[in-house]
């Protein structure tokens, strides 16, 4: 095995973590994480020495995370009838906020906008420095900074704000919390 296969190895679980963030979900986010290092392995010609090569698989990544997201929003989206099925749990108050409160901010980071989703993911999930992010996606970093900004003051007001079709009793308990 040579070295850059190794460093691809090392990188895994930092890869595995961002595709997790993008896609909400473990098996989608290995298929991407397989995706991207298949990729990767086919195009290694493409990678430039001295060049980050994580940077380069979180690109590749990106890549083909927005090409899926925009298939899917052309052909709609798909469940599996596994999913379908109600999960076994433990039962309890706690847990189930904590799920609620989850899928809230799961379905709120889906309805950003995808450079935005894609920003949250790699600042804040993943935790990479903004001036790194940057240099990713090849944008200057006060557009990372801004499109962050907006991306915090939507998913705080979607997960702040109690939907307006919601009964009066449901938005004075949301209010509570």
């Amino acid at each position: 095995m040579n070295e850059i296969q190794s460093r691809m190895i090392e990188l895994l679980p930092r890869l595995r973590r961002f595709a997790l963030a993008l896609t909400g979900d473990k098996d989608k986010a290995d298929d991407l994480v397989q995706d991207t290092c298949e990729r990767a392995l086919s195009h290694l010609d493409q990678w430039q020495p001295g060049t980050s090569l994580d940077s380069w698989m979180y690109r590749i990544a990106q890549n083909i995370w927005i090409d899926h997201h925009r298939s899917r929003k052309s052909h709609g989206e798909q469940q599996q009838i596994e999913d379908m099925a109600d999960l076994p749990g433990v039962d309890g108050r706690h847990f189930t906020e904590m799920r609620l409160t989850l899928a809230a901010v799961t379905e709120s980071i889906s309805r950003l906008p995808a450079d935005q989703q894609v920003l949250v993911a790699m600042v804040c999930v993943e935790g990479i420095p903004y001036k790194e992010a940057a240099a990713i996606l090849g944008i200057p970093i006060g557009t990372v900074m801004s499109r962050l900004s907006r991306a915090r003051q939507t998913l705080y007001a979607a997960l702040t704000e109690p939907p307006a079709s919601a009964p009066a009793a449901v938005r004075a308990s949301i209010r509570e919390r």
